[in-house]
């Protein structure tokens, strides 16, 4: 699987496998959505206390045809889901010490520098693919959920948490968006009562991981044909859409909405959000943007959903 890079998403085109990869991701968040949807309409999210205490100008209430799409990796979670799953993984003993070292400085490394780096990722999808070929679907499913609970819950930034709340609150759907394994997206986005995922779809043969993947990582141009694909299934108004990036590698995927929202971004992504206008908000070290529209009780627990590594990182930068 060739490496995808350091170009920048404005310089990139979506390719054929590009293409593949987002539709690929769009059936399966459709179909996940359909089979969660009665269990999303009688349950409550995890963290309920979140919720929104009233109705923001934005998201506008009632509007079928808008929705929001949420980037994962550092702007609803800190870190990367793909690393987390490792780790859980190693815990039950998918793999041996030498790779979970590799998993460590992965994690660590993409902690630090707080941005998507193409080559570190793909890395790490190379090898979480070799650890599942041979596996069947339904036993990493089961295991996600517990890795979700270990790993990830903690993680969930609460101001973030409170923008896909709003959106719901106005009888909106929300999806995660995300390089990471259609399978783990679908229980994040489950586990944060939200309506499903778009994710990296790993081939599987009689409900067997082969080891390759459905056209290409969900990443950059990939993802913004995901939401187009989707958007267009579903009935979707994009103009009327919402999307939420910490990267510069989303900005095909912001760029097809009309409304999108720079959340913790990196520095690519903060000159580019900043030279059009877009909306702003950083909730790793509290930091407000003097933007409007963004709902006020999404700053609620913003400084507590920050750590100690992020706000030492910010003080050495200045």
């Amino acid at each position: 699987m060739a490496a995808l890079g350091w170009l920048t998403p404005r310089r990139r085109s979506a390719t054929a496998r590009s293409v593949l990869a987002g539709e690929a991701a769009a059936e399966a968040a459709r179909k996940t959505s359909a089979e969660d949807e009665s269990a999303l309409l009688t349950g409550a999210p995890d963290q309920a206390s979140d919720r929104t205490p009233e109705e923001p100008a934005f998201p506008v209430a009632g509007d079928d045809r808008a929705a929001a799409f949420f980037d994962l990796d550092n702007t609803v979670m800190q870190g990367a889901a793909i690393f987390h799953f490792g780790r859980g993984l190693y815990k039950r003993k998918f793999f041996e010490r030498r790779e979970l070292t590799r998993f460590a400085w992965q994690q660590a490394w993409f902690r630090l520098a707080g941005v998507e780096d193409p080559e570190h990722m793909q890395d790490a999808r190379d090898s979480a693919l070799s650890i599942v070929k041979g596996h069947r679907v339904s036993e990493l499913m089961s295991i996600g959920e517990e890795i979700y609970d270990e790993y990830m819950a903690d993680r969930i930034w609460p101001g973030t948490r409170a923008l896909a709340q709003a959106h719901l609150d106005a009888g909106q759907r929300v999806w995660l968006v995300t390089a990471a394994p259609v399978e783990t997206a679908t229980i994040i986005a489950r586990r944060l009562g939200l309506t499903g995922a778009l994710g990296t779809v790993a081939e599987s043969v009689d409900g067997v991981y082969t080891g390759r993947l459905v056209g290409e990582p969900l990443h950059g141009p990939a993802k913004a044909e995901a939401v187009r694909a989707l958007a267009a299934a579903e009935g979707l108004d994009l103009e009327r859409c919402a999307a939420y990036s910490d990267s510069h590698n989303d900005i095909p995927m912001l760029s097809l909405v009309g409304h999108p929202y720079a959340i913790n971004p990196d520095t690519k992504l903060r000159k580019h959000a900043r030279s059009l206008d877009w909306r702003l908000r950083d909730y790793r070290t509290g930091r407000k943007a003097a933007k409007v529209g963004i709902p006020a009780a999404a700053g609620v627990g913003a400084l507590a959903g920050g750590t100690a590594a992020a706000l030492a990182l910010h003080r050495r930068r200045r």
